[in-house]
């Protein structure tokens, strides 16, 4: 009887093991890949691709500084810089400061200007491989940064 107890548990309790393993296992933040101290590259918004500009003092891009819990970049016209908090997936960006230089090219400050709505409504994020996921309150992606080194 004791085994068939053991069988019965084992039955009912294997499906709930494997969806704690699966619930656990589907996260991808690492602490072993840590946001800071990395230049992110925005490679699309709103899920539409972001062409890189061929000038780099165009580029979209932010820095986190963790020992300062800063986060400092471009929005492809104007320097931008704030704070940060992070614990665990969870990430407040902001608020945040930036130049007030007019972009030559209106379709440069749009994006700012969108860049800097995701960045202020950020909530938490996730990583893939080299890209940063920039996630709302809701869980969905507002955009993504590429963190490889080019």
């Amino acid at each position: 009887m004791h085994f068939l107890a053991r069988l019965a548990f084992g039955r009912t309790a294997l499906p709930f093991l494997l969806l704690a393993v699966a619930a656990t296992g589907c996260s991808s933040v690492s602490l072993d890949q840590p946001i800071e101290s990395r230049t992110w590259r925005l490679a699309s918004i709103d899920a539409q691709p972001v062409i890189p500009s061929q000038d780099p003092r165009q580029a979209v891009q932010i820095v986190f500084d963790g020992g300062a819990q800063r986060v400092s970049g471009s929005g492809g016209c104007n320097r931008i810089s704030g704070g940060y908090q992070r614990t665990g997936d969870k990430l407040k960006i902001g608020p945040l400061a930036s130049t007030r230089m007019a972009c030559q090219d209106a379709s440069r400050g749009q994006l700012e200007t969108r860049f800097l709505a995701v960045l202020a409504n950020t909530a938490s994020y996730s990583i893939a491989g080299s890209e940063l996921i920039l996630l709302d309150a809701r869980g969905q992606t507002l955009a993504k940064l590429d963190g490889s080194s080019k």
